[in-house]
């Protein structure tokens, strides 16, 4: 292999032109203008021919690409200096993390995974290489496509410098027919060791539970050759009530100004049989110039894309100089402003799915070259089909181009969300350097890759963020999108009616939360900020905080939590189930309540480290086999015809309820109709059986009550609602809840308890002591507050146990006293934490028992939900509530 002369960085001796401007992003001369409320964008230069911004396969003659896919060269390195030797070989695409021998710690673990700044100190930059034959004449337009790479993408050709593109998740177009030769042609393409090299000025990935940043040419990299006048972008806009697509083609001319006889075909992706044409006669396109051409397209028989049925159709595009193809599916999606829901096609949709956090996974230990496999891309995308979900978020960063094909020819709707994370404005971690214009640059590139896949639905603009610079941006980029999807923008104001709004309400960030609660919480979530006026639809796009690592361990967001709810001895398999049924619970609670339009929980596909604060749920991610717990209940929670027990009591003290609800709701657009059943089992005995017929119109939602009389006996229970789902499936709802003896509750239970303050008449005092950890006590918001009971008789007690809600005491005492007036300290809280407080002393003779709080945990004031106390050598609590 020929070695590579030393490029001239400088574009002097050595180099018979200048780097292309229109390739260093932040330096760019494009303008973004309004025109007639459409955005006309002056894409390049006069001196840069490529071809912009498809990255489907052409076939056809006039249009040649070639491949450069495969194994490179590569080595480690400054910015300005390419190394003198390539000693290790790597996939393209992939990472640098792939190469062979393997590089000391590439993408080293970041020193504090909160801090935005992020440097390598072993090397500046990686140096890709390799060789390619073209053969024949050099045509017109020659452009080299490097479809996404980090930290930045400088490219050369033959020993000459061509250019660079900054952005790591949009495509870098090239014009190299100055210095592509026929024969041996070699390129070298440098990316940036770490996110310091494209500056805070670009985006460029951050993310808060990232441990490691890991640089490479993460997709394709091809050699793009036509003729001109050439085909700048295509765009194929579904008019499904007109059974039209709408075709909009940029033409630009690099050569003697010439007319030009444009065809376009369309043809039915797997049947190949033509149904639609047009031609359109252009005039002569000046030297440097574009011109746009706007063409109906009547479609025969036309079939609609869905989740259910992804109908894809091919579009070619023929001139006499070029031609391309792109697929589209005839789909129309939209969020209805009156009822918040989404709609597909006309008709209302449900969206139940997930996330992938496909960066994350790059840095996980099993990744390997799995996001480059295009039979485990299936597979996951199969999967995620098979748990009843039809919809995905690609959260925090766009995986590889074929992902989106694979979602088209699979069926899931795509929320596309552009890689930035920083959280809201009050951490002051947005870069100042970061502008709209920028971003709007980046928005549109992202745009016209995109805008021909069915899939995609949505344009997220970011994730959980708060700025002022993402508004404006969509807001010069909206109008490109002649499809005209909504768009998510955070923490920030969706920027017009039909634009959503995303939801993170996560029950279980609070470790002392449970699943009884749900009784007591808002139905309509509304999200982390208070920028949701109700006039957006909301999705609910994660939900949760139930985390496991892959090995059953918690993570660190919920080490408290699994400890709260199972105490310190639990075993992995009592995690497992736990999470999967609380996991399931919250899904119908969600689902059931009909308030978003859709359900998308937290993660299908992550990280998993000991470290780590989320990760998802496979056995073996390589297998692709899901943990079995997870896959036997959540499944059923996402069924399109589902259910949910209405009743979330955990613990039943004194007199059982005498019904049990049951909620049915049908996510499909015909009636469904069957017996739904009601069992009440205790282990593996049944104790009794009901069954109500059910009928339900095309997305309706009914409640049923079962008239079911809950034994007295102390045992556990378990409630299974069931019914036959799409296919005859039995889908089912499980509760399980204990109905305990009066006396294990201690000698507080339902006695008269007081205080210091009261927030509202519903978290009065008697709450704190009625035997259901639903309910709770609130003090005001002040300090200092107090919480006392009366025991009715002076007794010997020796254990008191606090079952703090989230709003808890870090400073408090526990008294006793026999007449109300003298106290006794017997426990002193200096440094506490919330959750439960099982407090021990030695017996005492009390009638009353005060929690005095002094110093407040939260903003908020001091809140219990359970205060119990008992006498010496009483019952333990048959269970850890």
């Amino acid at each position: 292999m020929p070695t590579m002369a030393t490029p001239n960085l400088k574009g002097g001796a050595g180099s018979h032109h200048k780097p292309h401007d229109s390739h260093t992003i932040y330096m760019s001369k494009h303008l973004l203008k309004s025109a007639t409320g459409l955005m006309a964008v002056a894409l390049f230069t006069a001196g840069c021919a490529a071809f912009l911004h498809n990255s489907d396969r052409v076939t056809q003659s006039h249009r040649r690409e070639l491949s450069l896919d495969g194994t490179w060269e590569i080595a480690e390195g400054t910015m300005n200096q390419a190394p003198a030797k390539y000693d290790r070989k790597v996939p393209v695409p992939g990472l640098v993390s792939l190469a062979q021998p393997a590089f000391v710690e590439p993408g080293p673990k970041v020193k504090d995974r909160r801090e935005v700044e992020q440097k390598d100190p072993r090397r500046d930059a990686f140096w890709y290489r390799r060789t390619f034959r073209f053969e024949g004449a050099v045509p017109p337009v020659a452009t080299l496509k490097v479809s996404k790479a980090m930290f930045g993408t400088r490219l050369f050709l033959n020993g000459q410098l061509i250019g660079d593109h900054l952005p790591c998740f949009t495509p870098g177009y090239f014009d190299v027919r100055r210095e592509l030769k026929t024969g041996e042609n070699e390129v070298v393409i440098r990316v940036g060791a770490d996110r310091n090299a494209v500056t805070r000025a670009v985006p460029s990935g951050f993310d808060f539970e990232k441990d490691r940043y890991i640089p490479g040419i993460f997709d394709s990299v091809s050699l793009i050759l036509s003729g001109t006048p050439h085909f700048l972008t295509v765009q194929a806009a579904p008019d499904i009530t007109n059974q039209t697509v709408r075709v909009q083609v940029k033409l630009r001319n690099d050569g003697e100004p010439a007319p030009a006889l444009i065809s376009f075909v369309v043809r039915e992706a797997k049947s190949g049989r033509a149904v639609g044409s047009a031609t359109n006669r252009v005039g002569a396109i000046s030297k440097g110039a574009e011109q746009t051409i706007l063409v109906n397209l009547p479609i025969e028989h036309c079939q609609l894309w869905s989740p259910e049925n992804p109908f894809l159709y091919t579009l070619h595009v023929d001139s006499e100089t070029d031609s391309f193809e792109t697929r589209f599916g005839m789909r129309d999606f939209r969020f209805d402003t009156a009822t918040g829901r989404a709609v597909l096609n006309g008709k209302p949709y449900f969206m139940r799915g997930s996330n992938i956090t496909l960066y994350r996974f790059f840095e996980d230990s099993e990744c390997g070259d799995l996001p480059w496999q295009e039979s485990w891309v299936r597979r996951l995308h199969q999967k995620v089909k098979d748990m009843n979900w039809n919809s995905l978020r690609y959260c925090i960063g766009f995986p590889p181009e074929f992902w989106y094909r694979i979602a088209d020819e699979e069926g899931v709707l795509i929320q596309d969300e552009f890689p930035i994370w920083f959280g809201p404005s009050v951490q002051k971690k947005f870069p100042a350097e970061l502008k709209s214009g920028q971003l709007a640059l980046e928005y549109a590139e992202w745009m016209r890759v995109r805008w021909n896949h069915p899939s995609v639905v949505i344009w997220d603009a970011n994730n959980e963020t708060a700025t002022d610079q993402t508004g404006p941006a969509i807001r010069q980029v909206r109008g490109l999108d002649l499809s005209n999807r909504p768009w998510d923008n955070g923490y920030e104001h969706p920027q017009e009616g039909g634009d959503m709004f995303e939801s993170h309400p996560y029950h279980f960030v609070n470790p002392a939360f449970k699943l009884t609660q749900l009784a007591e919480v808002s139905r309509a979530p509304q999200g982390n900020v208070q920028t949701n006026d109700g006039s957006h639809a909301v999705v609910i796009n994660e939900y949760g905080w139930l985390w496991l690592n892959r090995d059953g361990t918690p993570t660190t967001l919920t080490s408290n939590l699994y400890q709260n709810l199972l105490g310190t001895n639990s075993t992995t398999q009592d995690r497992r189930h736990l999470y999967a049924r609380y996991l399931a619970g919250d899904t119908e609670f969600w689902r059931c309540h009909r308030q978003a339009a859709g359900v998308l929980h937290f993660t299908a596909l992550g990280y998993s480290r000991p470290d780590g604060q989320t990760s998802d749920h496979w056995l073996d991610v390589k297998k692709l086999e899901w943990e079995p717990e997870f896959y036997r209940y959540v499944k059923d929670a996402f069924e399109p015809v589902g259910l949910m027990i209405d009743f979330w009591r955990e613990r039943i003290v004194g007199e059982p309820p005498r019904s049990v609800p049951v909620v049915v709701l049908n996510d499909l657009p015909e009636p469904w109709a069957g017996p739904v059943t009601l069992r009440l089992k205790s282990g593996n005995r049944l104790i009794q059986t009901l069954e109500q017929p059910c009928r339900l119109d095309a997305y309706g939602r009914t409640n049923l009550n079962f008239s079911l009389h809950l034994p007295a006996t102390p045992a556990s229970y378990n409630l299974e609602a069931e019914l036959p789902g799409v296919g005859g499936r039995q889908v089912k709802s499980l509760r399980d809840f204990e109905i305990l003896d009066p006396a294990v509750e201690g000698v507080a239970f339902q006695k008269q308890a007081s205080a210091s303050s009261t927030l509202r008449s519903e978290f009065a005092p008697s709450r704190a002591v009625d035997g259901n950890p639903a309910t709770y006590w609130s003090s005001e918001f002040s300090d200092p507050a107090w919480l006392q009971v009366d025991l009715g008789k002076s007794q010997s007690i020796n254990r008191v146990r606090i079952d703090w809600q989230g709003a808890f005491a870090k400073e408090f005492v526990v008294a006793v006293s026999e007449d109300g007036q003298t106290w006794t300290e017997v426990y002193s809280a200096k440094e506490a934490t919330g959750g439960v407080n099982e407090i021990r002393f030695e017996p005492q003779r009390a009638r009353w028992v005060k929690v005095h709080g002094t110093v407040r945990g939260t903003k908020w004031g001091y809140a219990v939900r359970e205060l119990r106390v008992f006498a010496p050598d009483a019952a333990q609590p048959q269970s850890n509530p």
